[in-house]
């Protein structure tokens, strides 16, 4: 587990204690997968995207700024509405990936498309993120990279104004990512490509299934029939509108209040049919005491003030780990959180993160191979290390509803995927925006 270097000042926050069961309407920013995936896709489709409802945070400003370095005019200014339009891929440029798994994944395969080289280097523990079997795997379809050891950054992509494409192996156990960065561009290889996975379960799911819905939706020829077997065919895709929905894994830290104090929660804008793993989530909750609905207002999740104890799988739906440990150590029962080894490569490692920040404000937390084990015990406040990673930074949160002098070392980290988590936090413990 990392210590890192702070890339800009930190932001301590004693996180609010709630005297009253919250009970609060929110609308939250769109969709960090959502918006990433379609920034990629519109980048080498034909014709202008828009892209309405985006996610405005940290990451996805990094992958406009990644694209527009190679070229791609990339407006961003209006909230509520980005227009992207593609441009031939042009290098010498240099992208800053910041510490997004998507930036330094997804937008490696479209610089071999760029004429020249295109470096990519970020925040100091990005450069320990897992990269290597991208690397080897854009090597093995015809792509000059040079990188640090192990294929981590910094890197360098040496574009030749195409790529040939092709079938490639690869083990994409540490990440689905590595998957879905070989699928965004593919349609613009000469030869499409295929890709293979050889190894462990690929994790998250529903993340690759996005991905794959997403280039249909923009008209690409994907064939996912075949377990652990993707194929793109070459082809044009086309610019389009993309409506973002509300961003899931954002809403969980604020549906996890609803079952700790016993009130509600509902999210306004959500769609009755989901790119995200909603069904997923409710039944997480669900087994934990709370009660979930869809309604013509939105998702609403209530609890009664009492959280069961979890037994769950959670390799499809690792970005919810940190808010699910902070209700399992609030439970009246032990719980389990397994199949999520991968998220040890996260921000941080998050489940060592998680057992030392935990058994610091007193909980019974023990690491396993690939998961984390919760027995419950009585909670005092303290100091709550964030490791520069936001999902952290919501469990401390969740924790802090039930439990005064929960100290954040940094806030401000919440800033990856939602600016506004620290106001709308606020607002919903104090009472503004009472149903």
């Amino acid at each position: 587990m990392a210590n890192l270097t702070a890339t800009r000042p930190l932001q301590p926050w004693t996180a609010p204690t709630a005297t009253d069961p919250v009970g609060s309407t929110l609308r939250l920013p769109g969709s960090k997968s959502l918006t990433a995936r379609a920034l990629v896709v519109s980048a080498v489709s034909d014709g202008t995207s828009t892209l309405s409802h985006p996610l405005r945070a940290r990451d996805t400003e990094l992958m406009a700024g990644g694209l527009r370095a190679m070229g791609v005019h990339a407006s961003i200014v209006d909230d509520e509405r980005w227009l992207i339009r593609p441009r031939p891929l042009q290098g010498p440029a240099h992208v800053d990936v910041g510490l997004s798994g998507t930036v330094m994944r997804f937008v490696p395969p479209l610089a071999g498309l760029a004429e020249g080289p295109v470096t990519f280097d970020g925040d100091p523990y990005a450069r320990v993120r897992p990269l290597g079997p991208l690397v080897e795997a854009l090597r093995s379809i015809g792509l000059r990279i040079d990188a640090a050891d192990g294929g981590r950054l910094p890197l360098t992509v040496h574009g030749a104004g195409q790529v040939a494409g092709g079938e490639v192996v690869i083990d994409a156990s540490a990440s689905s990512q590595f998957v879905s960065g070989l699928l965004l561009g593919a349609a613009r290889f000469e030869r499409g490509i295929v890709v293979r996975h050889e190894g462990p379960p690929v994790p998250s799911a529903p993340h690759l299934r996005m991905t794959v819905q997403m280039l249909r939706a923009a008209g690409a020829a994907v064939d996912d029939s075949t377990p652990n077997v993707w194929t793109v065919e070459p082809g044009r895709l086309s610019g389009r509108g993309w409506d973002i929905e509300p961003d899931l894994s954002g809403a969980v830290p604020f549906f996890a209040a609803a079952l700790v104090t016993g009130g509600g929660v509902t999210l306004l804008g959500w769609p009755r049919s989901s790119l995200q793993p909603v069904d997923t989530l409710r039944t997480l909750l669900q087994q934990m005491g709370g009660e979930v609905t869809l309604g013509t207002e939105g998702l609403t999740v209530r609890g009664t003030g009492v959280i069961h104890g979890l037994d769950a799988d959670l390799s499809d739906v690792s970005e919810f780990t940190p808010v699910l440990a902070a209700l399992a150590v609030l439970a009246d029962s032990p719980s389990r959180l397994r199949g999520v080894a991968h998220i040890r490569n996260h921000e941080t490692d998050r489940l060592a993160a998680l057992a030392k920040e935990l058994n610091t404000l007193g909980a019974d937390v023990a690491e396993s191979a690939d998961g984390l084990e919760i027995r419950p015990r009585p909670l005092r406040g303290g100091a709550f290390e964030t490791y520069d990673d936001h999902r952290m930074a919501h469990a401390a949160a969740v924790i802090g509803l039930a439990v005064p002098g929960i100290e954040l070392s940094d806030v401000a980290c919440t800033s990856k995927t939602m600016p506004e988590f620290p106001a709308l936090w606020s607002t919903m413990v104090t009472g503004g925006g009472r149903q």
